[in-house]
């Protein structure tokens, strides 16, 4: 069996802005996977690309992309990287046929014919100004670009965000059909943690410039779960399964990090499982209440 590369590596990666630092972050996305990276509005996510792409300098640690270092000498890695990002990187005024001419001059591997059928398939016109253009459309433009050079790794920053449920449906498809050709690998960086479950092989979850968990996300569903019980049960729960618990009026809800074993000692609790949101939205909690966050 052919051994498993990373196609991205952060190894102890620093970047301080002095009021928001990416601290030491270390996570790796294997080859041939989605890896859904998660964490809310200014956890660190967007600054984790750009030192990915090379459009900022880390002040220390490494970054690997194909197995080589971001270092600035390596720029023709991103001839392999096809990159969306939340706000649209085309001049308004340019249509997809005038777009066509300025990427197959920038890119060595792009691909005309490929280019048209992504606007056909994904019903966009060639010839409309793409300002005019809505938000869902924007973003399947620039997915139509992206898959357009023969890229193996997808690199998107909030590609859904502000879409409605049915474009979001659409382009999660997108996303499964271009990661099931060969070994293509995708990056997909959202707070719509709902989008990843559906798609995602890996979780990498980033709250306050720290990466929190990072794995297989069915391990991290399976390993998380809801515990339900009442207050004064609640001061039996060993505080080393529990991430963060919240008292009510009629009972304790918490977060614990071993369902399995939750269940073991205490059979008499109601133990239901855990989202990716709602864990994520309860270790944000966590770090809120040890004055972290």
């Amino acid at each position: 069996m052919a051994e498993i590369k990373n196609v991205i590596e952060f190894r102890n990666a620093v970047k301080d802005y002095g009021d928001f630092k990416l601290d030491n972050i270390s996570f790796a996305v294997p080859e041939g996977s989605v890896c859904g990276f998660i964490g809310q509005n200014g956890a660190g996510k967007t600054t984790a690309i750009s030192l990915l792409l090379d459009l900022i300098k880390r002040d220390s640690g490494e970054v690997y992309l194909f197995g080589e270092p971001v270092d600035g000498r390596h720029s023709y890695l991103r001839e392999n990287v096809g990159v969306v990002f939340d706000e649209m990187g085309f001049h308004e005024f340019l249509t997809a046929k005038q777009i066509n001419v300025i990427l197959k001059n920038s890119y060595k591997n792009w691909d005309e014919k490929v280019f048209f059928e992504n606007l056909k398939k994904f019903s966009l016109p060639s010839n409309k100004p793409c300002g005019a253009f809505s938000r869902g459309m924007r973003m399947k433009l620039q997915i139509a670009a992206a898959l357009s050079h023969n890229a193996k790794l997808l690199v998107m920053d909030e590609p859904t965000s502000g879409l409605d449920p049915v474009v979001r449906n659409e382009i999660i498809q997108i996303f499964r059909e271009y990661e099931m050709r060969e070994d293509h690998t995708i990056l997909l960086s959202s707070h719509i943690t709902g989008d990843l479950e559906k798609i995602a092989d890996e979780v990498v979850f980033i709250d306050g410039g720290k990466i929190v968990l990072a794995g297989n996300k069915d391990e991290i569903l399976e390993k998380h779960a809801l515990l339900k019980c009442s207050n004064d049960e609640a001061g039996n729960i060993s505080g080393s399964l529990i991430v963060f618990s919240q008292p009510g009026k009629y009972g304790t809800e918490m977060l614990v990090n071993d369902a399995a074993a939750c269940k073991r000692f205490y059979p008499n609790a109601i133990i239901e499982s855990a989202t990716l949101e709602e864990i994520m939205i309860y270790y944000v909690n966590k770090s809120k209440a040890d004055g972290i966050g």
